[in-house]
């Protein structure tokens, strides 16, 4: 038995602010569940770290979120995912979920043909995606890593002409003739993701965020510590406020800010 209630919160983390696109998607089909998030983007990416430092610094998250007295822990970030999520298993009594198994999990029943996928360079480099996907059945998959999407993302291009000529060079050179569906492994490309389908409408695309929220309401429930009435609320803790921080965060979640708590953790962490 857990020592947590269905009146617990979820806790969610992620490098920096993509993760925000899960806990988008954990309050539409959750919408009585109250979220916690942190975003380490004080010391984003975690692609560029050490297996041993990105553990380090998913256990300082988790126990950040702990102390908020979760009752499920969501590791939104690939790079997190890929390297700690095992190791964080081990050690809590809660239940954790990454962002990488319920998506190819989705993948692998739709029954691809080919799947490409598409993520950071140390998403794509630690081969995650494709072992899992491998693993799953799926055996045809061509990856690539697209290093310009996250930052034209985070500059606010999308919508704009540049967003779409980018959008285009970073993904078609890994469609091929028998590519029907596209995997996006980063928590960043939901945002463009109606871009990609307008430029590349013959492909099905799939992101880790929707399927990500299934597996939690699953795990809710079979532990028994679904909330089972309110209205939710959504708290968001930041190691550090990057510029235009609103407008970003705003943009993930698809709603406003005037009914999010934003606090920054500073030094509480180190």
């Amino acid at each position: 038995m857990l020592n947590v209630s269905g009146n617990n919160a979820i806790g969610v983390f992620d490098s920096g602010l993509g993760g925000l696109t899960v806990v988008r998607e954990i309050i539409r089909l959750l919408p009585e569940e109250d979220v916690v998030y942190f975003g380490d983007v004080a010391r984003l990416p975690y692609g560029n770290k050490s297996r041993e430092t990105v553990i380090k610094f998913s256990v300082e998250n988790s126990l950040f979120l702990l102390s908020r007295g979760i009752k499920l822990l969501v590791v939104a970030c690939n790079t997190a995912t890929a390297l700690a999520l095992e190791f964080l298993q081990s050690i809590f009594s809660i239940p954790v979920v990454g962002v990488v198994d319920p998506v190819v999990e989705r993948v692998a029943k739709m029954s691809p043909n080919e799947v490409a996928v598409i993520g950071t360079v140390s998403t794509i480099r630690s081969g995650v995606y494709q072992s899992r996907l491998r693993e799953f059945g799926v055996s045809r998959i061509n990856a690539k890593a697209c290093p310009l999407l996250v930052p034209t993302i985070e500059a606010g291009y999308v919508g704009r002409p540049i967003c779409d000529e980018i959008i285009r060079d970073e993904i078609s050179p890994v469609l091929g003739r028998n590519t029907d569906l596209l995997l996006l492994a980063c928590t960043h490309y939901p945002i463009i993701k109606r871009r990609i389908k307008t430029l590349f409408p013959k492909v099905r695309i799939v992101d880790s965020a929707l399927p990500t929220a299934k597996a939690v309401k699953k795990l809710l429930d079979d532990y028994g510590i679904r909330k089972k009435h309110g209205v939710g609320t959504l708290e968001l803790f930041v190691s550090d406020m990057p510029n235009d921080f609103e407008a970003i965060a705003r943009k993930f979640l698809g709603k406003d800010m005037d009914d999010v708590k934003v606090r920054k953790v500073g030094d509480v962490l180190y």
